[in-house]
């Protein structure tokens, strides 16, 4: 498995940023983390592979989105950390707001229902 497939015990979180700089923080975030990592991105969306997990980036009108994925709880809030750190530091100028929601993948039923995704 390679470390974009995300494993049936792995854990999720996301965040939606409100900001009129999406697309340039997304830009920012990418081209800063791929000197060390693994990165695609373009205008709109960008891939992050860390060694804990990965993040995928979104930018809509007004919206950064940001979904994670980690193989456990401890690397899911050490990747939280270090995005939302980056984050808040190119975007000094203006105030952000980035609150996490995690979720866990509930395996499936005795009746073979797809696993689903609750909040924590």
């Amino acid at each position: 498995m390679d470390q974009t497939t995300d494993a049936a015990g792995s854990r999720h979180s996301h965040a939606d940023v409100v900001t009129d700089n999406a697309s340039r923080y997304l830009q920012q975030l990418c081209k800063h983390f791929s000197h060390k990592v693994e990165v695609t991105f373009d205008e709109t969306a960008g891939h992050v592979i860390f060694s804990i997990g990965h993040c995928r980036l979104t930018a809509h009108a007004g919206l950064l989105r940001l979904a994670l994925g980690a193989p456990d709880a401890e690397a899911l809030s050490e990747l939280e950390q270090v995005i939302e750190r980056h984050l808040l530091r190119f975007a000094f100028r203006e105030t952000l707001s980035i609150a996490w929601c995690r979720v866990h993948q509930v395996g499936a039923d005795s009746h073979g229902a797809a696993p689903r995704l609750l909040p924590r």
